[in-house]
């Protein structure tokens, strides 16, 4: 195994979003800011190994990773973006 190869799973171990659950019973404004750090973070590890790769400093391996993680966590974000809109025009839509 070569050393770029070893640092593409550093890079992926590092991105990869906590999924355990708080042990301290979070509510809903906390949780939803743990995704939004999550998010964030998942996004800019994309941009640092993107960078990396034009300039020749990453594995292109870890640039589809962090590419296809990007990817997924804007799909995610749009999908409940989504939700949420539904969910209030559903409201809106209640007689009073």
């Amino acid at each position: 195994m070569d050393i770029l190869s070893t640092q593409a799973d550093r890079v992926y171990l590092a991105a990869k979003p906590s999924t355990a659950p708080d042990a301290r019973g979070a509510d809903a404004g906390s949780a939803f800011a743990g995704a939004a750090r999550d998010f964030v973070s998942v996004l800019q590890t994309g941009e640092d190994v993107a960078k990396n790769a034009a300039v020749g400093k990453a594995d292109p391996h870890a640039l589809v990773m962090a590419l296809s993680q990007t990817e997924l966590a804007v799909e995610t974000a749009a999908t409940l973006r989504d939700r949420v809109v539904e969910a209030y025009q559903e409201i809106l839509r209640m007689p009073v």
